[in-house]
């Protein structure tokens, strides 16, 4: 059987008013008597937003008449929603990550929004009831799935003032893969406070033996317009970044006085030779094209990250054809050739900025899905952006990254190449039949919400 453990994302708006209306709405299920003739007017006046909304949308559908069961069914498949979407079928385990938004929902990535459970007390990172749709229900049956959540970044320092508690690390240890939250919000972002959620990300991409982040970037010709770059220039672009996920200068030794600071970055032969073994084997599946980047001019890390990729290379991967460029350099081509990359491999903050830049050829950080691997086949799978606090609660966050990183998840760490193959054809197909996000949108295009493009893209899974 495989766990997959899912983020928890903070407060619940199930909160005042909506508390008791579910909870009437429970008792009269118990007692199996209908609800009925719920008025849109009674729901505007007391719900608040977006609670109201999750009621409204659901009303407005049934046209003001609704069955017990039937309301219970709808707000456990739908509604409008204020985040970008987190949840995953399969074995995973996930770090919550937005904490600090307390009009946060859960949402099932592959079919809606979920309202959160009202917040209860935990003993550290303990996992909560997840609740998914049918679609996310259907896999689990199929393939044996079992779904848990788990507390972690923000929302797990504000119950027990750490990022990443020790039932969350033993909980994603034991299961097949984990898929997170985007990490981070106002509430924590002090970069001076001595406990911040980045370090419940840092350590779990340890705990998982992680080194390997794998970044693919490739162009929706629907999507042309939404880009900066010019639409000639995206022609035929499909490339994947390889990023060495857990040396170099975000690990290294830090130092600060009062007039002073120093950042060491340091790299070993064995995670060069790891990362480019990955890098390797990837290339040998796609075009056989393998760019790796470095800063060998000026950095002694970079002369020893070429050498070492030199040998690899020749001894283990002849029919691979590799090129060193400069990390300057490679900025540069990402923009102005972008589709002359096929796989391209680099260090700790090389990768993270690069794979930032090559977000922008697909028209928006939202688009993007990444997973993180190691040796095994248990791996951390999350969408590129970040928690986008500026746009916290107004349903707008797209959600295509995530539905795209539990494709990964199905691909790499389950197997499951038919159905990872299917999450991305439904994407792609959404989008080609006009589906915009507001991140997407180009002059004249209707918008749709995040609810509203998860549900678009579960529809042509069912």
């Amino acid at each position: 059987m495989s766990d997959v453990l899912m983020p928890q994302m903070g407060e619940s708006i199930v909160e005042g008013t909506i508390t008791r209306w579910l909870k009437a709405i429970g008792d009269a299920v118990e007692r199996d008597e209908p609800l009925v003739e719920i008025s849109t007017d009674k729901v505007d006046s007391e719900i608040p937003s977006p609670a109201a909304g999750v009621l409204q949308e659901i009303l407005v559908a049934e046209g003001e008449t609704v069955a017990i069961n039937t309301l219970l069914a709808r707000i456990g498949d739908g509604g409008p929603s204020g985040g970008p979407s987190s949840s995953s079928p399969r074995s995973s385990t996930a770090e919550p990550a937005h904490g600090d938004q307390p009009a946060a929902t859960h949402q099932d990535p592959l079919a809606g929004s979920l309202p959160s459970s009202p917040a209860q007390p935990a003993q550290q990172g303990a996992a909560a009831p997840v609740r998914t749709s049918p679609l996310v229900r259907r896999l689990a049956k199929e393939h044996n799935i079992d779904l848990s959540q788990l507390r972690g970044s923000g929302a797990a320092i504000d119950v027990t003032g750490s990022p990443l508690p020790a039932d969350s690390i033993a909980s994603c240890k034991e299961s097949d893969a984990v898929l997170l939250g985007a990490v981070g919000g106002p509430r924590w972002s002090d970069p001076n406070a001595t406990v911040r959620p980045e370090q419940g990300l840092l350590q779990l991409r340890g705990e998982l033996e992680v080194y390997a982040n794998l970044r693919p970037v490739q162009i929706i010709d629907a999507l042309a317009g939404a880009s900066p770059i010019r639409p000639e220039r995206l022609q035929g672009v499909d490339l994947l970044v390889v990023r060495e996920l857990t040396g170099g200068i975000y690990f290294g030794d830090k130092k600060r006085d009062e007039t002073s600071a120093s950042d060491l970055c340091v790299y070993h032969t064995f995670e060069i030779e790891r990362i480019v073994r990955v890098a390797g084997k990837l290339a040998q599946q796609r075009d056989s094209r393998l760019c790796s980047v470095d800063k060998a001019n000026v950095l002694e890390t970079s002369r020893l990250w070429r050498d070492v990729t030199n040998k690899i290379m020749s001894s283990e991967f002849p029919d691979v054809a590799l090129e060193h460029m400069l990390v300057d350099a490679a900025a540069m081509h990402l923009i102005n050739r972008p589709a002359d990359f096929d796989v391209i491999v680099t260090e700790n903050m090389f990768g993270d900025i690069l794979s930032d830049e090559a977000s922008m050829l697909a028209g928006s950080l939202g688009m993007l899905p990444s997973a993180s691997i190691g040796d095994s086949k248990r791996g951390l799978y999350e969408p590129i952006h970040g928690s986008a606090p500026d746009i916290q609660g107004q349903g707008i966050a797209n959600p295509c990254g995530t539905i795209a990183s539990v494709a990964m998840l199905l691909r790499h760490s389950l197997d499951l190449n038919e159905e990872a193959t299917a999450v991305e054809s439904a994407i792609r197909d959404v989008i080609e039949s006009g589906a915009r996000t507001a991140d997407l949108a180009v002059a004249g295009d209707a918008v749709m919400s995040t609810v509203e493009m998860t549900q678009a893209i579960s529809q042509k899974l069912l």
